[in-house]
This record gives C-alpha cells, sequence and structure tokens, in this order.
C-alpha cells in the first residue's frame, strides 16, 4: 500500500492525519465531518458585525472502554459533546483568531474522561474561491492541568471623577482593599469635550476609548491601580488577589452577547455579573440601572 506523502497528509481530513501518525497502540476514534456553523469571528474591521461560515472537522482519540459497551450510550464519549464544545466556545466570547478558537475547543474536548488526542480543523469559508483555515493537534498530556481553586468573587468599585480627583483617594482605596478582596475599579467618562460623530456604532467606540483615558488617570492616580483590557488579564490579577482599572473595549467589543449601552455604570454592573463579583459599590451621583442582580451599595 502506497504511503501517504507528507504533502497529502497536510490537506488530508484530519482522520487520515490520526490514521499516519498513530502509535504501535492504535486508539478508535470518533470524528465530526463538515459542520459548518455562521459566527463572528476575525482580526480585521470588515469581520466585526458580520457572520460568516466556519466548518469544523473534528477527530477525537478515545481510550479504550474498559468494560463491555452493552449498548449503553453513557460508556462512550458521545458525539454530541463535540458539537456541544464548538458552540459553547462561540458562546462564550468573539475571537479574533481561528487558532485561539481551535485551542479552546480541543482543552474542551481533552477535558472529557475518554479524550486522548484531538485533532481540529477549522476553515473560513467566505472569504473568496476558497478557504483557508487552522488545523491543530493536541494531546491530553499537552493540556495544561486546571489548578483546583475555589472560584474568586471579585468587588466591583466605579469612581466617578470627583473620586479620582479627591485628595483622600489613596485612603479610600486602602479601606476598600481591607477586607483583602481584590477590586476592579471602574470609571466614567471625562469631564472633557469628546468627538460627536452622529453615528451610533461609532459614538460606542469614540465613548469606550474615553472611559479609557480616564482610567489611565486613575492609574497615575494611585500606583495599585494597574490597567488591564482582556479577560485574561483580569482573571490572572484577581486569582492572586490583586486589583486592577478596567479598560472597556477589548471585552464589551469581543462580547457574544455584550452590552450595547455607553452609560459606564452599566458597563460597570455588566462587568461585575461576569465576573460574579461579590458586589458593586458605587461613589458619586449615579443610579444603578434597573435589574441588577449583583448587590449595590454607595461608597
Amino acid at each position: 500500500m502506497t504511503q501517504p506523502t507528507d504533502t497529502a497528509l497536510a490537506f488530508a481530513h484530519p482522520q487520515e492525519r490520526a490514521e499516519a501518525s498513530a502509535s504501535a497502540d492504535p486508539r478508535d476514534r470518533i470524528s465530526l465531518r463538515d459542520h459548518v456553523v455562521e459566527a463572528e469571528i476575525g482580526a480585521f474591521q470588515k469581520e466585526r458585525g458580520h457572520k460568516q461560515r466556519l466548518r469544523f472537522n473534528v477527530v477525537i482519540e478515545v481510550r479504550p472502554t474498559p468494560q463491555p459497551l452493552d449498548d449503553d450510550v453513557d460508556r462512550i464519549l458521545s458525539y454530541d459533546r463535540i458539537t456541544e464544545a464548538i458552540a459553547a466556545e462561540l458562546a462564550t466570547e468573539r475571537l479574533n483568531l481561528l487558532e485561539t478558537l481551535a485551542e479552546h475547543i480541543a482543552e474542551r474536548l481533552l477535558a472529557e474522561p475518554q479524550a486522548m488526542r484531538a485533532f481540529v480543523r477549522i476553515e473560513k469559508l467566505d472569504v473568496g474561491p476558497y478557504s483557508l483555515g487552522v488545523e491543530i493537534v493536541r494531546s491530553r498530556a499537552e493540556v495544561p492541568v486546571r489548578e483546583g481553586e475555589d472560584a474568586v468573587h471579585p468587588l466591583i468599585v466605579f469612581f466617578d471623577n470627583g473620586t479620582i480627583h479627591a485628595p483622600d483617594l489613596s485612603a479610600k482605596i486602602d479601606s476598600l482593599l481591607a477586607p483583602g478582596v481584590p477590586a476592579i475599579f471602574c470609571v466614567g467618562l471625562p469631564d472633557l469635550p469628546r468627538p460627536q460623530t452622529g453615528h451610533r456604532p461609532t459614538q460606542r467606540r469614540v465613548d469606550l476609548l474615553a472611559i479609557e483615558q480616564n482610567a489611565w488617570v486613575l492609574a497615575a492616580r494611585d500606583p495599585r491601580c494597574v490597567v488591564v483590557a482582556s479577560r485574561t488579564e483580569i482573571d490572572w490579577a484577581i486569582k492572586r488577589g490583586r486589583s486592577v482599572v478596567w479598560a472597556p473595549s477589548k471585552l464589551v467589543l469581543d462580547a457574544v452577547d455584550g452590552p450595547q449601552t455607553r452609560d459606564p455604570v452599566a458597563l460597570a454592573l455588566w462587568l461585575a455579573e461576569e465576573m460574579a463579583a461579590s458586589e458593586i459599590i458605587l461613589h458619586g451621583d449615579v443610579t444603578v440601572p434597573a435589574g441588577s442582580r449583583i448587590p449595590a451599595r454607595r461608597g
């Protein structure tokens, strides 16, 4: 039998890749072929606000079942787990890269007890008269072990401009951090003129950037106020008991079902719910939007 060349394997279905790279002790495989889903993804501005077709081909190598199957679906890795993993990752957040999506799907699949190796290929179908994509192979041994740590419920603190510029700001932060719960500080719009575009989507971006400028103003007032933008940065800091200032553009614009509001307090409340915060503390003449599921009080 003629062995496939490296070039042929590079463009072969993940099933053939799995077979070609199998060990002397081959495993069973389950697969998903040509699963097409519409989703918003991409790093370019023209890809924002528009869904495009993605095609998924996935193969999972599974460990042998140590007992008779007895035709019992609970003793196998269900095919539904593959489509569920894809749907769950697409719903979690808006991503820029297919590579990131593939990594997340592989990690989710390899968390299944039976899964040993995952081949994930994702292709964009609407970029031109061709498809482009990425394929990754990950083994169970390569997936980082998740730390068995309890969830941390941070404190969300909203500072108005008067509080930011008050002479007792550092003392106020001391008091907020005294209980030992990490805080995420949120700020509003600066008391400065900002461009008015007359166009809601672009004005939203202008306002988000203005909030981020104000976050840097807060950072200049106290060295504990480190500005962060990504969920990864926030999680890293919170798990280590550190407090941060939130720059909202990335999380808000990347969220699949993110807030459409430009109101800074509503954005802070959305973050509080996303982070499962213990409570939100408000400074200044502001009100909590109706329907808050997070305990709120005035500072």
